[in-house]
């Protein structure tokens, strides 16, 4: 069973969205990242390590750690705002 881990900004941000389809999809996102933890797409540079889950026109960002089995979900921002 993989671990998971909310980042303190993840939670922040997650408890301020209002919109219920947003809030669906999110947690849509979060279910599947669980089941396979390697779906989203990584990143380079400065954000290597971690990884991102596009949801409209949102990104969920997270680092996964096979050896530890755990995931941390670090950010969830929108694509403007990168």
């Amino acid at each position: 069973m993989v671990n998971v881990v909310f980042d303190d900004n993840f939670q922040r941000t997650i408890s301020k969205i209002k919109d219920q389809e947003v809030q669906k999809s999110v947690k849509n996102k979060i279910r599947k990242i669980i089941e396979n933890p390697e779906i989203g797409k990584p990143m380079r540079n400065v954000r290597r390590g971690t990884r991102e889950v596009y949801s409209g026109h949102f990104r969920l960002s997270y680092a996964y750690y096979p050896k530890k089995d755990t995931i941390e979900f670090l950010d969830f921002y929108h694509k403007d705002e990168q």
